[in-house]
């Protein structure tokens, strides 16, 4: 029996914790394992998109003289080919199945728990511009339908049940700043956005942002997923930090290294300096209104808050300046 979800959420992001146990919406046999742990998401996790009242507003950071306003993007198909596993070679390097969920990759063609810098840099790619980056980020599944992975670690065995869907389209964008140019990003990068465990955690660090086709500029959802009417489709989008200390490709918590700019001016902190932004869009076409879920770790419930992804930057050193002079130049590149 699922049970449901000790949270509350609103439309923006918070997430208390007074839900009770009104059952789960799952309906693909998990095992026998799964079965005994709080699966999600609940009803109450979605929301009809229409009937939310506009929350996007349009303060952005006033560009400045010196703003850097082009854009450089990496074209690397939908992962159509399905490169999938349970790792998190940034969170848990050398660790099976450390992210204990199923990660969707992008780019770099071979990117797992033992992946290392020079392996990484040895790998293809499925971006048409050579960029051998690893952009990913966990799969999105369709909970009426039985998963491939029902059995598996990081799939059925662990909560995370249905069958993996494909994204309609995705856009790897990346967005200068407001008041400065921007620098080169240090081949090999570590940066993630959003928390994996924020429905245990509280929203510190969560950074989901849902939509619909059609709705993007009017609603974003934080902390619900959204029910597009017929014939828009599931956004999920991600904007990821770009002030760097300069110095250090990662840190310890995998977030002191590189921060997000002031909210309000786009200025970095003293000490950093800001690097290309890495905006991702994802879209895909409803399975089932209410019937959907992005995996999560063991305990978090699938809750939307607790969307995230990961970023390592492989591109070669020419590549990275090509991207940088588009941006600081003002051009669209990609």
């Amino acid at each position: 029996m699922y049970h449901g979800r000790g949270i509350q959420g609103g439309q923006n992001g918070g997430t208390g914790r007074n839900r009770g146990n009104n059952g789960g919406q799952a309906s693909a046999s998990p095992s026998p394992s799964a079965s005994q742990t709080v699966i999600g998401p609940l009803a109450s996790d979605f929301v009809d998109i229409t009937k939310v009242a506009p929350n996007v507003r349009n303060n952005a950071p006033r560009k400045g003289a010196n703003a850097s306003s082009g854009t450089f993007s990496s074209r690397c198909g939908v992962n159509a080919g399905g490169q999938h596993n349970p790792d998190n070679v940034i969170v848990a390097p050398g660790v099976a199945d450390g992210a204990q969920h199923t990660h969707d990759y992008v780019g770099n063609v071979k990117v797992d728990n033992t992946s290392s810098n020079g392996t990484l840099a040895a790998q293809g790619t499925s971006c048409t511009n050579g960029d051998q980056s690893a952009y990913y980020w966990p799969v999105l599944r369709d909970q009426t339908k039985q998963g491939a992975d029902a059995n598996q670690k990081g799939g059925g065995a662990e909560g995370n049940i249905g069958s993996v869907l494909t994204p309609a389209s995705i856009q790897i964008t990346f967005k200068g700043n407001p008041t400065s140019k921007v620098t080169a990003m240090p081949r090999f990068l570590r940066v993630i956005t959003g928390d994996a465990k924020a429905f245990t955690n509280g929203t510190k660090n969560a950074n989901a942002s849902w939509s619909c086709t059609g709705f993007e500029n009017k609603v974003q959802l934080k902390d619900k997923y959204p029910i597009c009417p017929a014939g828009s489709k599931v956004v999920r989008s991600f904007a990821f930090s770009s002030c760097w200390d300069g110095r250090n490709i990662d840190s310890a918590d995998h977030r002191s290294h590189i921060v997000g700019a002031d909210p309000n001016t786009g200025a970095c902190p003293q000490g950093f300096k800001a690097v290309p932004q890495l905006t991702e869009r994802l879209t895909f076409t409803e399975p089932n209104r209410t019937r959907f879920a992005v995996d999560s770790f063991p305990g978090q419930q699938h809750a939307p808050v607790t969307d995230h992804a990961d970023f390592i930057n492989v591109m070669s050193d020419q590549l990275m300046r090509q991207a940088v002079n588009c941006i600081n130049s003002g051009r669209r590149c990609g």
